[in-house]
């Protein structure tokens, strides 16, 4: 090592200390230059900088009136700063036996005056310097130093910030990979478990229907029974995971509450003991129509009302719901479940509607479950803005109550159209499906639909029945050999050139999974096992001229809530800084890259790819990388064209959703 500078006691440690900031030879940012500037006006030099020594040079991160991005080691005044924890300030360099015949004080920079501060980290090192340098001579009141320390504290306080950021980021990365380990298996295990459900689902559907004695008829009903429990399971495991996701989305729709009620009360009087009275008590004063969520009441209903149900052997279980509150838009309901059943252990009340817990370790051998019920109706209320709450005393019974708000409607029930009959014609549907049974069953059930069917057992041969006939109708599963359902989709979509509408029927059931089916060019989605009625409403929406069917993109605003922490304020700030800048900063992207402007192109898309991670557009963050590596080799290629485009468009799409919100 050179020792013709001075160097630190601690040398080894602080050049360690530097190294953990990764702050060398990085790019300009302005926080930084900011601070330059303002060490500049208050000390009125017209040489500042902010800089950090390693083992041998001064490289400057910000600098005004130098013009150089380093300088080394051995000639710099710096050298000296970092021996201290304080202010090292020379009013006149020509009378300083120090740095009177330095090459900078008789020439060079022509150093009159300097006034330098440690960049010291929280454990104590001086890692670089923040510097005010003049012509003239000149000495700095007291508020100016303290101004300079005040400033060289925000330096480094950018530094750890900046640091635990980048920590932050890789964690992230970290457990994003962990949540898509546990999500790809939960698909696997989701497709593994659907698949041969859907055939028994299904045929036993088609079974039903047909003439049967009291006793197979007994029989049928319990299959469809253990079906519909076995798929209740599955789902619970499917919603846990879109909920943690934020891709559990809740409605918005007019619907019936008292018809509601009385369906979930209909549907759950077979499970009733003959020793249990079950009763469904509605205040005279509840709305018929509200706006809200059916689908989710329905399901947060059946797991409280199904428990109470199952853990009560003699007594009552009722169901009430009162309105508690009226405004001129909103109703606010309370929903109640009371039992008396075999109750909750005192101790075991606050963790109840924590996952996989129940309330005796016996209650799962006595009566079953999985313990993701209550877990899943405590997300759903919350995710309604609601409330959920439980009284409970051993062996005397429980009661479960929730408050949820729904808006008002104007709108009178309208009659439903039964999805179940055909007036579609005669259609001739291709399906692309490999598995023997869930051929078979979809066969029986087009053909009672009224329409014709081909099987295509993989992509590939799909690709060649489209090549050879005329089909109104393509029925893809995902998971085939050969050619899967995304693959087979795209060659559709891109090299046959081909609008024929495309359903995409899957078990691989999971977060995400919907939405890349619309980004490859499918217009609808059935997940099995399917209803027959819903795979009939499928097919009418998108043989429908004009129907909206396909909802391409959804926008994961999980991470911007948890930067909010429910400040609905800087949510919508965000949202409309999003909306105000980055269409222009786009307009410049295309600009800059038409220009053949490597360095603009390259310092746009490095901006911007900020503003997309705060939205999870993780397709169009990762345009931006590729234009951003490509912009740095200073060569400009068809992807990189084909990037922009792909961006520009993402950008129009995601900027129309969030104006909409």
């Amino acid at each position: 090592m050179n020792r013709n500078y001075p160097i630190p006691d601690n040398e080894l440690q602080r050049l360690a200390a530097l190294k953990r900031y990764n702050i060398l030879d990085t790019l300009p940012d302005d926080a930084f230059d900011d601070a330059t500037k303002l060490v500049a006006y208050i000390c009125g030099v017209p040489i500042a900088h902010i800089s950090f020594i390693d083992e041998d040079r001064q490289w400057f991160k910000s600098e005004i009136g130098i013009g150089v991005s380093e300088v080394p080691r051995e000639i710099t005044f710096c050298n000296y700063t970092i021996l201290d924890t304080k202010i090292l300030e020379i009013s006149d360099t020509h009378v300083n036996e120090t740095f009177k015949d330095d090459p900078n004080v008789t020439g060079g920079f022509n150093v009159r005056f300097y006034a330098g501060v440690p960049l010291t980290t929280p454990d104590g090192y001086n890692i670089g310097t923040l510097c005010a340098v003049d012509h003239v001579v000149k000495e700095l009141n007291e508020n100016q130093r303290n101004a300079l320390s005040i400033v060289a504290k925000h330096v480094i306080a950018q530094l750890e910030l900046s640091t635990k950021n980048k920590q932050l980021y890789a964690q992230r990365k970290i457990a994003e990979r962990a949540v898509l380990a546990r999500d790809t298996f939960l698909a696997n295990m989701s497709h593994e478990i659907r698949t041969p459900l859907n055939s028994i689902i299904g045929f036993t559907d088609l079974l039903a229907q047909t003439e049967l004695d009291s006793v197979q008829r007994d029989y049928i009903e319990s299959v469809q029974i253990a079906g519909e429990n076995l798929l209740l399971i599955v789902n619970d495991v499917l919603d846990i995971s879109k909920i943690e996701s934020g891709n559990l989305v809740i409605e918005s729709e007019p619907f019936n509450l008292k018809k509601t009620l009385k369906h979930v009360y209909n549907l759950l009087k077979v499970k009733v003991h003959k020793d249990v009275e079950f009763d469904l008590f509605l205040d005279a004063e509840m709305p018929d129509m509200v706006i809200g969520d059916q689908g989710r009441l329905n399901q947060i209903l059946v797991n409280l009302v199904g428990n109470s149900l199952k853990f009560t052997s003699e007594g009552e279980v009722t169901v009430s719901v009162k309105k508690i509150e009226e405004t001129e838009e909103n109703y606010t309901l309370k929903f109640s479940v009371k039992d008396t059943g075999i109750g909750i252990p005192k101790d075991k009340l606050e963790t109840i509607f924590e996952r996989f817990t129940q309330g005796e370790e016996s209650t799962t051998r006595t009566f079953g479950g999985t313990g993701l019920g209550l877990n899943i109706v405590k997300q759903l209320v919350e995710l309604q803005k609601g409330e959920v709450h439980v009284k409970s005393t051993l062996n005397r019974g429980s009661e479960f109550y929730f408050i949820l708000s729904y808006k008002k409607t104007n709108s009178e029930e309208s009659s439903v159209k039964i999805v179940s009959k055909n007036d579609l014609g005669n259609l001739k549907i291709l399906l692309c499906e490999d598995n023997l049974l869930n051929q078979k069953l979809a066969k029986s059930v087009i053909n009672n639909f009224g329409f014709d069917l081909d099987i295509a057992h993989n992509g590939e041969e799909g690709i060649e029945l489209l090549s050879q006939n005329k089909y109104d109708l393509v029925l893809m599963d995902l998971q085939m050999p050969v050619k899967d359902g995304y693959q087979t989709t795209e060659y559709i979509r891109n090299e046959m050139r081909s609008a024929i509408p495309i359903i995409a029927m899957t078990a691989h059931s999971l977060v995400g999974e919907q939405e890349l089916c619309y980004k490859v060019g499918m217009n609808a989605y059935v997940p099995k096992p399917f209803k027959q009625a819903v795979l009939l409403k499928a097919i009418k929406t998108v043989m429908t001229p004009g129907s909206d069917a396909m909802n391409r993109r959804i926008i994961d605003m999980s991470f911007l809530d948890e930067m909010a922490c429910g400040d609905l304020e800087f949510k919508k700030d965000m949202i409309d800084l999003f909306v105000d800048k980055i269409p222009d900063q786009t307009e410049q992207l295309e600009e800059a890259f038409k220009n053949t402007d490597h360095e603009n192109v390259k310092k746009l898309a490095h901006n911007m790819k900020s503003s997309m991670d705060i939205f999870m557009l993780q397709d169009l963050s990762n345009c931006l990388s590729i234009i951003e590596e490509e912009a740095s080799k200073g060569e400009f290629t068809a992807e990189t064209l084909d990037k922009i485009n792909i961006f520009s468009c993402g950008i129009e799409e995601v900027v129309k959703i969030l104006k909409e919100l």
